[in-house]
């Protein structure tokens, strides 16, 4: 297979009623366990990073190895930039080669954000790769550093969007927030179905940790073609270790590297079959 635009990913998942997992990453190990799930599974996945990351995990380290991680797989995989807040940084993840970026805008008002996120689309066309934009305020912060007020999505001016900018790909908010959820999210299907009958470009979830899967599957019939996962990964990752340490001795690097590479690789796994539709919902803990 081979490293690809996240459009074509998402396209052919609006064929078939699915949606594409797009999952972030912040080190070799949660790379690993997310290609190995996709492999395993013969399903194409997005892996991402966020800009907000890339104080713990540098884009000129983490770049290369999702790069040639994603060209060497066993599926057709997309590299992501989630949430680019500069456009330097933006740049710099197109030098790479990812194969798509997103311009978070949602915080500027929209002249800015048509502005600034048109600019993008042309640095991405010059390198053939995939944009994803935001249009109102998806609630928490992508780090947990700050508690964002969600703010949801006007269809209306969401059509306005995308036909003026011409970006592949949206994000929605709709009751969705990044982090964990402190109660029960509730999803407005009603709002996501207006914005599904108006606009003409496939819509992004984004803070799908904590959403069930009957959710998932809902908002999928209602024109989500991308989910994001990133809190969940780094739980696990972070599970696996603690397990690590409690259960295991003597220590060492390699049993831990595996145990954490293990949680991932499970974490993905499961939402890879819930996106896709592999197995019922009551099979799913």
């Amino acid at each position: 297979m081979s490293i690809r635009p996240m459009k074509e990913l998402i396209m052919d998942a609006s064929k078939e009623d699915r949606a594409v997992g797009a999952f972030n990453v912040g080190n070799m190990e949660m790379l690993i366990g997310a290609v190995k799930a996709a492999e395993e599974l013969n399903t194409p996945i997005i892996l991402q990073i966020a800009q907000i990351r890339l104080k713990h995990s540098p884009l000129d380290l983490m770049g290369p190895m999702m790069i040639h991680a994603a060209r060497n797989a066993k599926v057709d995989v997309a590299v992501h930039l989630d949430h680019g807040l500069t456009v330097d940084t933006v740049q710099q993840a197109l030098d790479l080669g990812f194969t798509s970026v997103m311009f978070d805008g949602s915080k500027y008002e929209l002249p800015e954000n048509i502005k600034v996120t048109g600019q993008v689309i042309r640095m991405a066309e010059e390198r053939g790769a995939s944009t994803e934009a935001e249009l109102g305020v998806v609630g928490g912060s992508e780090d947990n550093s700050v508690n964002h007020k969600m703010v949801c999505t006007d269809p209306d001016v969401a059509r306005d969007f995308v036909k003026e900018t011409g970006v592949d790909a949206l994000a929605v908010a709709i009751g969705n927030a990044h982090g964990h959820y402190t109660t029960e999210p509730k999803i407005r299907f009603d709002i996501l179905e207006e914005i599904h009958q108006k606009v003409a470009v496939p819509l992004v979830l984004h803070g799908g940790t904590g959403i069930s899967p009957q959710d998932f599957r809902t908002c999928i019939q209602h024109g989500i073609r991308k989910i994001n996962i990133a809190t969940a990964n780094f739980d696990a990752l972070t599970w696996g270790a603690e397990k690590y340490f409690r259960t295991e001795a003597p220590y060492n690097y390699f049993a831990l590297n595996e145990a954490m590479v293990r949680e991932v690789y499970g974490n993905v796994k499961k939402h890879i079959e819930i996106f896709n539709n592999r197995i019922p919902l009551e099979q799913i803990l």
